[in-house]
């Protein structure tokens, strides 16, 4: 079932759509990532513009998340303090990313600049993960102690002033760390189109020493927000939202998501980073090799309007 995208300005198969949104809710909801690490370069795969791709998918992570979102404070792991402090990071992030994205675009340089992050963050995000999931599994299969936890030795954020007590993750630290996370994944949401779970969490995890379940559910109501206001600035400032893709992503992803939270119950901790690392360095070598090998069309035309 061919439709006409007006924003993207090309035809699409809105059930090729819908079946993509459901898969990476179901990924949002059984990692806690928004899913705009995968739906993002795959909607590029399909022909759609980067720059469009983007804007529009916020609207995706924001629809997935919220579910995912849902369910998880249903089951009582989401430390919304955290999630408080990560989020006032993330809303002065996605502003200063937007007013950067738009820079980007007037001098022609957007679309390498998303393509050339996603495969730089992707590639080492990734690889990170997978060694140390890995890691935790040997251990686990030999009986020794998990390498993760709350007992790493971070002497220099527990050194940080303006401590906070986080009580629903048992962390007494300071607001900084999550403060700047909380920016940096907002600055990437807008670059990227993405809800920053690929960052978020292994910052949480490995740099906060949050328990696993619980960074999920935070990173989504963190999520939820930033992309939010992600989006409508993208719809406002840029003009790259696409109603029309936006909605079959969101009918797909909000039923996705719902079993991405069941399926996360039954799995590891370790299972759940390995299997989100693989994904992610996937798709770091798929978007790679598009940018060493020859493309389709090798000359393109843009007619570019003159500024009034």
């Amino acid at each position: 079932m061919q439709i006409y995208l007006p924003i993207a300005e090309l035809p699409i198969n809105a059930l090729l759509i819908l079946a993509m949104g459901g898969a990476v809710g179901f990924l949002s909801g059984m990692f806690g990532v928004g899913g705009g690490f995968l739906m993002t370069p795959l909607l590029i795969f399909l022909g759609i513009p980067p720059a469009v791709a983007v804007g529009t998918q916020s609207t995706q992570v924001v629809a997935s998340s919220v579910t995912g979102a849902l369910a998880h404070w249903r089951r009582g792991t989401i430390d919304f303090k955290m999630g408080g402090v990560l989020l006032a990071g993330g809303i002065v992030g996605s502003v200063f990313g937007i007013f950067l994205f738009r820079l980007l675009k007037e001098i022609g340089q957007i679309d390498l600049t998303i393509s050339v992050v996603y495969v730089v963050f992707l590639s080492i995000i990734g690889a990170m993960m997978m060694a140390e999931s890995l890691r935790a599994m040997i251990a686990a299969r030999r009986g020794d102690a998990p390498a993760t936890g709350q007992g790493g030795h971070h002497s220099w954020i527990h050194g940080l002033p303006f401590k906070m007590r986080f009580r629903r993750s048992k962390l007494y630290i300071s607001v900084i760390p999550p403060v700047l996370i909380g920016f940096f994944v907002g600055m990437l949401s807008a670059i990227m189109g993405v809800g920053g779970g690929f960052i978020i969490i292994p910052a949480m995890i490995y740099l906060l020493r949050m328990p696993t379940m619980m960074v999920i559910g935070t990173s989504l109501f963190q999520i939820v927000f930033v992309t939010a206001i992600t989006g409508v600035m993208h719809a406002v400032e840029n003009q790259a939202v696409d109603a029309m893709l936006a909605l079959l992503l969101v009918v797909g992803a909000v039923v996705g998501a719902q079993y991405g939270v069941r399926t996360a119950a039954r799995l590891r901790g370790e299972h759940l980073r390995a299997l989100l690392a693989g994904i992610v360095l996937l798709m770091g070598m798929r978007l790679g090799w598009d940018l060493v090998t020859t493309p389709p069309d090798l000359y393109s035309v843009v007619d570019v309007a003159p500024h009034s």
